[in-house]
């Protein structure tokens, strides 16, 4: 008995993946991280974002006639802001950088018409090496799209703790991942911690180089006991809007 069509490439079997390929699908690659979310969120949670957010954005392609496949998400990225926190996993930027742009150039060696990231990690050092790897593989003749959600105008779509700064496992990201699967928030324990709503982003402009420094003790900035799953779903839909609309104008 066959399996029902999945768009995670990872899920196909490889004849599945060439039929697709060959109709001039857009890879998109989810980039994420594995870091302390504060104490409520599991450390995939950007992991989790990025790839729901790919997959809708892939929901889209396909009503608009652009064929579309997710790739298996990377979960390793530079995470220097919060080292220290149990699980946090942090690479260097030198083989961050050199695993996106390798990433996307083996996509597209095998046959993806272009690459979208689909990023929800959003350290400063990460999103450089985003934007690097993006150059190099523009170097080299690729079709690829890096839509930054932490400039203008996409950081205007995301709600007004996402433009405050105040973001890291706040109410925006614990919406996020209640949309996605509610299972993985310890929501008791969001409930119960109070409002940090320190700007992340202001307090990396001002120097502070981890999340201690910049007041987030326990690895939170925002509101999570705000959060709530039709918020997420909200979010949602504007980042795959974001992503999807990345894709079709780098494939024009």
């Amino acid at each position: 008995m066959s399996k029902p069509f999945t768009r995670k490439l990872g899920e196909l079997t490889y004849e599945e993946a060439a039929d697709v390929v060959a109709k001039g699908a857009v890879a998109l690659l989810p980039c994420g991280a594995t870091e302390a979310h504060g104490p409520h969120l599991p450390l995939a949670t950007d992991v989790i974002i990025s790839e729901t957010a790919a997959m809708r954005a892939s929901v889209l392609l396909e009503r608009n006639g652009v064929e579309a496949l997710v790739l298996p998400p990377l979960a390793y990225a530079v995470t220097d802001f919060a080292m220290g926190f149990g699980g946090t996993i942090s690479l260097p930027r030198d083989t961050a950088r050199a695993l996106v742009r390798d990433v996307c150039l083996a996509a597209l060696k095998s046959g993806f018409r272009a690459v979208v990231l689909c990023n929800a990690h959003l350290e400063p050092g990460h999103l450089e090496t985003l934007r690097s790897a993006v150059e190099e593989v523009q170097a080299r003749g690729g079709k690829v799209a890096f839509p930054d959600i932490t400039r203008k105008p996409h950081a205007l779509r995301l709600g007004e703790e996402f433009r405050s700064g105040a973001c890291h496992a706040g109410s925006y990201e614990t919406s996020l991942v209640l949309a996605a699967n509610a299972d993985l928030v310890r929501m008791d324990v969001a409930l119960a911690l109070e409002p940090n709503l320190i700007s992340l982003s202001r307090a990396i402009r001002d120097g502070k180089k981890n999340f201690h420094e910049a007041g987030g003790d326990h690895a939170y900035f925002g509101n999570p006991s705000a959060a709530t799953a039709k918020e997420g779903n909200s979010l949602y839909d504007e980042l795959a809007v974001i992503f999807a609309d990345a894709s079709i104008e780098v494939l024009s």
